[in-house]
């Protein structure tokens, strides 16, 4: 492809507006997570629960924008002000969990639907993860750990609400923490917010900033729709493992286990031989 029009293309998916496509995409998927995380139980419990039901669906849906607003001293609810945007994702969640016949689910569910909404929720993703740095920037120039983190948690801010969105639904799991056990969408977040700093406070990345941000446009929505058809969950599980055994004591402790198991071979002898 020629560079120019490569480069046109970047240009118009950085300008996209996500109102209201790809917040119905993204509100869609949260409401479709949250039904499947209910389980078997899910029609009884919107049936018996609908307060409770509507409240985790929009906990998930404004996730990122909650927690990331508590940390940098912005009101909690500032996401919710947006009513149109409340009412898109009050849509999706009826859809979902009340439409006869479960029809709203099924067309959700539906493959090339899901395909879809898949891609574009990755690209909203994107517009998250850039618009927490860039407003990170603003507030601490210099900090770019603060960066880093208010942009993951704008990527995927579901992910580290699960417990108190889970509560909110009658379930306790003190297990469910994404620090514990990081999803790949936490881990992306993290790879896209870093790249994004290094691109907008160092000079260590030359490319064009559009062609920055399409480049990490293309990798989320690579990977979604790899993990729908082909089941590639987490690519970085690999590289992982061989960080934590060079650089955080795996390497050490099998060698310790290998010569833990040679001292033990070798007591034995030792009391034949004085005996």
């Amino acid at each position: 492809m020629d560079p120019e029009a490569f480069l046109d293309i970047a240009n118009q998916v950085i300008k996209l507006k996500m109102f209201p496509y790809f917040d119905i995409a993204h509100s869609l998927l949260c409401a479709l997570s949250v039904k499947e995380d209910l389980g078997a139980g899910a029609h009884a419990f919107s049936r018996k629960h609908p307060l409770a039901c509507w409240l985790s669906t929009m906990l998930v849906v404004f996730a990122g924008g909650m927690v990331a607003n508590g940390l940098l001293g912005e009101p909690i609810l500032a996401p919710l002000k947006n009513t149109p945007q409340l009412l898109v994702a009050t849509a999706c969640w009826y859809i979902v969990f009340y439409t006869p016949f479960d029809i709203g689910y099924k067309v959700a569910k539906f493959l090339p639907i899901k395909l879809v909404a898949s891609a574009m929720k990755e690209i909203y993703r994107a517009k998250k993860i850039h618009d927490g740095v860039t407003h990170a920037a603003k507030l601490y120039p210099n900090a770019f750990i603060i960066m880093i983190i208010i942009g993951t948690l704008k990527g995927n801010g579901a992910g580290f609400t699960k417990l108190i969105e889970r509560l909110i639904r009658g379930v306790w799991t003190p297990t469910a923490m994404e620090f514990l056990q990081p999803s790949f969408y936490t881990k992306a977040s993290l790879i896209a917010s870093i790249i994004f700093v290094l691109d907008k406070k160092t000079d260590l990345i030359s490319a064009p900033h559009a062609l920055v941000y399409f480049g990490i446009v293309i990798f989320l929505v690579y990977f979604k729709l790899s993990s729908i058809l082909l089941g590639i969950h987490d690519p970085f599980v690999p590289f992982e493992n061989l960080s934590c055994a060079l650089l955080f004591g795996g390497i050490w402790d099998s060698l310790a286990k290998i010569l833990g198991r040679g001292q033990a071979k070798e007591e034995p002898k030792d009391a034949k031989k004085s005996n």
